[in-house]
């Protein structure tokens, strides 16, 4: 399975702007490594895109940068070691997908969906803060939760929804309470998700970290698929 050609034109545009590059700069690319200085940059970031790099950030950083191929540069350890004289604070190292196809909605009994936000503000406190802060469920655009409505009050359970990138992406997120994980409600409140941005003509994209295996394993079974990375670290002090 793979992104179709025209997916991808629309996919380089909107992280071609998202990056502040020109909008063909990925398509235009044909292999070489893009850069962008900004010596008020707060972030360095390294993007891999359908076999394209960007390198955005200082230009001592850029310069620090020569020499390293895109295996090596993607690797956060990487980007800590070239940043570390400015105080280089790691954000992470993430895995790139995109889904470009319908997907298919099984039927489910067990819980009826809603886009009330007091059920994802209620779904956070069930979760653990660090899984609450990375998905951000309650301030995202498009929010779609998962509620057990056989209980009373009825009670959420999973929850995904997405903010809108450059007017291009839907930048996904997803949210289940730990003790309902495992039983494919994610993958199904993604699959609504996807649905509900590809009917807003929106490309979803969905972003793990790499060492997160089964954010990876929600995105895969939602129909995603694997297209790049994005490595960045934090540069206190910049702007």
């Amino acid at each position: 399975m793979e992104i179709d050609p025209g997916t991808v034109s629309i996919i380089q545009l909107g992280w071609s702007r998202l990056l502040k590059l020109d909008d063909t700069a990925f398509a235009d690319a044909a292999g070489e490594r893009l850069h962008r200085r900004d010596d008020d940059a707060e972030v360095l970031t390294f993007v891999r895109l359908f076999g394209q790099e960007a390198l955005v950030g200082p230009g001592w950083a850029i310069d620090a940068a020569t020499g390293f191929d895109g295996e090596v540069l993607a690797r956060h350890s990487t980007l800590l070691r070239l940043t570390r004289d400015h105080g280089g604070r790691g954000l992470g190292e993430a895995n790139l997908f995109f889904c470009d196809s319908l997907p298919t909605l099984e039927h489910r009994d067990d819980g009826a969906v809603s886009d009330e936000p007091a059920f994802a503000l209620e779904l956070e406190r069930l979760c653990p803060p660090d899984d609450t802060a990375e998905v951000g469920l309650s301030s995202l655009e498009h929010q779609s939760i998962l509620v057990d409505d056989s209980n009373t009050p009825p009670l959420p359970f999973a929850g995904a929804g997405y903010d809108i990138w450059g007017g291009i992406l839907a930048h996904l997120g997803v949210l289940t309470a730990p003790d309902r994980r495992g039983q494919g409600h994610a993958t199904f409140i993604a699959k609504v998700a996807v649905e509900d941005a590809m009917a807003a003509g929106l490309i979803p994209q969905w972003r793990a970290r790499t060492d997160n295996t089964a954010s990876i394993r929600t995105a895969l079974r939602a129909g995603f698929i694997g297209c790049g990375s994005q490595t960045s670290v934090l540069l206190p002090g910049r702007g």
